[in-house]
């Protein structure tokens, strides 16, 4: 894995099926979404044979790296636990209604 990135994370390489044999996807780094986490591409056993799930931006909480992202406990962190800081949050309490058009920002019942 290359040296890290500030603002982007690496999506590895994975082998994938084209309907006729397995060729390499090489990894590439991707801009780095608050609020969301990076599931990486992996192959998974079923009842029924191999399944390859595909990765890509999951909303939730950041990865372990991430811990600037986390709630530093003292209320103001991440008032709505979506990973997103609140300083930078368009919509804090987590209601569907950005900050700016939101007339109590920080109650996350829709007003």
């Amino acid at each position: 894995m290359p040296a890290q990135r500030r603002g982007y994370e690496w999506a590895p390489g994975y082998w994938n099926w084209n309907g006729r044999r397995h060729v390499w996807v090489a990894g590439h780094w991707e801009r780095a979404r608050p609020g969301y986490a990076y599931q990486r591409p992996e192959w998974r056993q079923e009842r029924d044979g191999w399944r390859l799930n595909r990765g890509g931006w999951q909303r939730g909480p950041a990865h372990d790296h991430r811990k600037h992202y986390e709630n530093r406990g003292n209320g103001r962190g991440d008032r709505d636990h979506d990973g997103v800081p609140n300083r930078v949050d368009r919509d804090r309490d987590g209601d569907g209604v950005a900050n700016r058009y939101d007339r109590m920002p920080n109650n996350p019942r829709r007003d």
